[in-house]
């Protein structure tokens, strides 16, 4: 508590209570702490206080959710991902289990992106504790924890199901690597994660992990953020047009930066911009996905343009009788975008332009609609590029939609009969001639994906499953 870094990183912020006001005994206006400790453990309130805005000088408001987001964001994603890899290397080898070992190496895209990613968790945990700053150490674990649990096992389930070694050993390292890494900030949960995997006596009489024991993959880690940003982009596009997620589209044309495009094959290999494609048409449920270089095509040939629009609320009171002038720019189409992505308005009208700050402008991604076949396409833009979404859907379209939505519904049946992940079935759908129709235009798909040995098809008024293990 003597080194003058720490005491400048606590020395400002102010504890609140749930109502704002500063905590009080007589108020009680913060959660019961043995209320807390029961319900969601010591965890996560020592999680709750080491993420708080109080470690870097700002105020922190002592509430219940905001406990429990730390539970939500953090611990059960590793715990969860940890109770996965359990069931499935215990189910491994026809129940007799499969012994996973540590492996800091693999030719998969997919171990190689989370093995790089542990890498970086390292290395960002390690440089954020030897500088005081607790805050950012537990954000660089909750980005991590989002990558592990929503990316690498999300994007390997087959594999876990299809009892790939390479899938258990990477999992089973970055999961001992990283319970390492939180020991000092999720104590009992590393403890448990850690024994659990390796029958070692504690978490917290081992090593500090070595960052250098895994290969550097940031050439791999820049370009499948890019496919995350494209799926995330292209999965707003599909909730502003309200299309859901099991509703399959037709085609998505991707254009990203010239260097990540030529990147391709430096971090996915071979076949880079292959692979690229078949993540992005999987993860938005498409039939194709076109990739391109940005410097090869220009979003006005797909009918896209910006339009850039001034908060005046938000500005005003900055630029003061200047925000009309920049209101008016704006409309006129004179402003720009620079490479460091600061946006500048009136460019033309002030001699260099104004510069926006974030919160006091919107930009939107506009398809004109006089454009050929505008009606069934949308648009985002992304830093260096931009993609299109062909959102026209077709009857044969709507039917896979209708299946994949009833294949949701079989899984669901299974789940409640307390099948085995691996069980064979024989299903029997009973559902109005619409369904029907769809489902046997699509009965492979429906078979494959439920491990149905024999689907037997009835009309009814409504949906109703049956399941039998097979």
């Amino acid at each position: 508590f003597d080194r003058p870094a720490f005491k400048n990183v606590i020395s400002h912020g102010i504890v609140l209570g749930s109502d704002g006001q500063k905590m009080s005994k007589s108020l009680r206006n913060y959660p019961d702490v043995s209320e807390v400790l029961d319900r969601d453990g010591s965890d996560a309130m020592r999680w709750f206080l080491m993420s708080s805005p109080i470690l870097r000088g700002g105020n922190l408001i002592v509430t219940e959710q905001g406990i429990r987001e730390g539970v939500r964001q953090v611990m059960l994603p590793l715990w969860n991902v940890y109770h996965f890899f359990a069931l499935y290397a215990n189910a491994a080898n026809n129940g007799e289990g499969y012994s996973a070992k540590l492996k800091y190496d693999s030719q998969h895209v997919m171990d190689r992106f989370i093995l790089g990613k542990t890498r970086e968790m390292i290395e960002q945990v390690t440089a954020a504790m030897d500088s005081y700053d607790i805050w950012n150490a537990c954000e660089y674990l909750r980005q991590y924890a989002d990558a592990l649990t929503n990316w690498y096992v999300r994007r390997s389930r087959e594999r876990f199901f299809n009892e790939d070694t390479d899938a258990f050993d990477t999992l089973y390292t970055a999961l001992v690597t990283v319970s390492k890494v939180a020991a000092s900030l999720l104590p009992l949960s590393s403890e448990e994660i850690y024994r659990g995997l390796t029958g070692e006596r504690s978490v917290h009489l081992t090593d500090w992990p070595e960052a250098s024991a895994f290969a550097d993959e940031s050439d791999l880690l820049a370009l499948m953020q890019t496919v995350r940003e494209v799926c995330s982009a292209g999965s707003a596009l599909r909730k502003e047009k309200k299309i859901r997620v099991r509703q399959p589209l037709q085609q998505l044309t991707v254009a990203i930066a010239p260097e990540q495009f030529a990147a391709l094959g430096t971090a996915f290999g071979e076949k880079g911009a292959e692979y690229f494609a078949t993540i992005v048409e999987d993860e938005l449920n498409l039939r194709e996905v076109t990739l391109v270089s940005a410097d090869t095509v220009d979003p006005a040939d797909y009918g896209i343009s910006q339009q850039l629009k001034v908060n005046a609320r938000a500005a005003g009171p900055r630029l003061g009788k200047q925000v009309q002038v920049a209101i008016k720019a704006s409309k006129s189409g004179d402003w720009t975008v620079t490479e460091d992505g600061t946006v500048l308005v009136g460019v033309k009208a002030l001699d260099g332009g104004l510069a926006l700050e974030e919160g006091e402008y919107e930009l939107v991604t506009v398809v004109d609609a006089d454009a050929e076949g505008a009606e069934h396409t949308a648009a985002a833009v992304l830093p260096g590029g931009f993609l299109v979404l062909n959102i026209e859907l077709t009857d044969e379209l709507v039917a896979e939609g209708i299946a994949r939505d009833t294949i949701r519904a079989i899984q669901q049946a299974r789940k409640d009969a307390d099948l085995n992940v691996a069980d064979r079935i024989n299903l029997s759908i009973a559902a109005p001639e619409e369904t029907l129709a769809a489902l046997r235009a699509n009965e492979a798909l429906v078979t494959g994906e439920t491990l149905a040995v024999s689907l037997q098809l009835t009309e009814g008024p409504e949906l109703s499953i049956s399941v039998a293990k097979a």
